[in-house]
């Protein structure tokens, strides 16, 4: 496994290359059509390239992805290294060491029919063409399988995560030499400072409403990215601001979408003009109630530490499969801490259970029928 998680680190795959992620795909391809004994479905699209293995009529879909967030060349200064049960690299834990596992897992299976594996190839940047390729392949499945880390070094699954929406709040207002006649202008630098006010009191308004029983907590309205002007003695015409959105359910997202959309301005022949929206639904705490119950009886026939379930803010892939109305469990891959960091590292020690956790969850899955698809697992 060790073997096979230096080669996959070492072929760099940076989201934004994909020329990288194509090279990537290669030899993820390459590891699964050895350990599975059939090559993948390679699948283009707008440049990203996708992997999928279809074995019978899929009941359990397992999800992963290869792509990265380090850029190339990080592999120089992070080299990949084990050293005291530690292994480090770029992307190790994110999710390189789940994809090992997965494959692993999937080699010991006495029969893989029933199964399916899909591994995109930009999950880090809101997987905006593998989206449609997810929610086909996780249709008339009775459970996703996510490969994503762990929610902390000592393994807890992700049991729920928020939804995500992304907005740039645009402002248009009018240049005028900030020196002769700067009344003359309407600054939209300004106008953004209001704005900026308004949508981080959207989040205290979200947290005034949302229900406080939540395991997700409220919602989080944030702006992020600022910014304004073309030149230094010139009353800015134009304005950005990002907003960064995180919904413990689809109502709130909802609620924020109106709300974002609804901002008016302040200064008189200011326009403001909203540009984004939702990006992934959330997937609440019943998606995965029922695998987790089952990962827990699993865990102790297997003598482990009883798991741990937590609700984190961060979205993935098994956003869409809930949405889809799939029972979904998420965090099944490695066991570590740092990802997207310089201190990401994977705990070798927890590969091999990892991996044989999940195979006893595929064999009770691949052969679901489509009745009692939340509660028959």
């Amino acid at each position: 496994m060790l073997a096979d998680l230096a080669e996959l680190v070492r072929c760099e795959s940076f989201s934004a290359d994909h020329a990288a992620v194509a090279r990537s795909a290669e030899v993820v391809g390459a590891l699964g059509t050895r350990l599975l004994g059939a090559g993948p479905e390679t699948i283009v699209i707008d440049g990203v390239t996708h992997l999928r293995w279809t074995f019978g009529t899929p009941r359990v879909l397992l999800i992963g992805h290869h792509d990265t967030v380090w850029p190339m060349g990080s592999i120089e200064s992070h080299p990949w290294s084990v050293t005291d049960g530690i292994a480090r690299g770029p992307g190790v834990l994110d999710m390189k060491a789940g994809l090992v596992q997965m494959f692993h897992a999937l080699a010991s299976l006495p029969s893989l029919d029933g199964v399916g594996v899909l591994v995109n190839g930009d999950e880090e940047v809101g997987s905006a063409t593998s989206r449609q390729l997810i929610e086909e392949s996780v249709r008339g499945c009775a459970a996703a399988l996510v490969l994503e880390p762990s929610a902390d070094d000592e393994g807890a699954l992700k049991t729920a995560r928020k939804g995500t929406s992304r907005y740039e709040v645009v402002v248009h207002g009018r240049a005028a030499h900030a020196g002769l006649e700067p009344q003359k202008g309407i600054n939209a630098a300004v106008e953004a400072a209001h704005q900026v006010l308004s949508i981080a009191g959207l989040g205290a308004e979200m947290g005034a409403v949302d229900s406080t029983d939540s395991v997700l907590g409220s919602a989080t309205v944030t702006p992020t990215l600022l910014s304004a002007g073309s030149a230094g003695n010139t009353v800015p015409a134009l304005a950005r601001v990002s907003v960064d959105v995180r919904v413990p359910t689809l109502v709130a997202q909802d609620r924020v979408d109106a709300l974002i959309r609804g901002l008016t301005p302040r200064a008189p022949g200011a326009r403001l003009e909203v540009l984004g929206g939702r990006r992934r639904p959330p997937m609440e705490p019943g998606s995965s109630a029922g695998l987790f119950a089952l990962a827990s009886r699993l865990t102790a026939e297997l003598g482990e530490e009883p798991l741990r379930g937590i609700a984190v803010g961060g979205a993935s892939d098994g956003n869409y499969t809930a949405a889809a109305g799939c029972p979904t469990l998420d965090g099944l891959g490695a066991v570590g801490s740092g990802a997207h960091a310089d201190t990401e590292y994977v705990k070798t020690a927890r590969m091999v259970p990892r991996a044989r956790l999940l195979a006893q969850l595929i064999m009770r899955t691949q052969h679901r029928p489509d009745r009692d698809r939340r509660d028959s697992v």
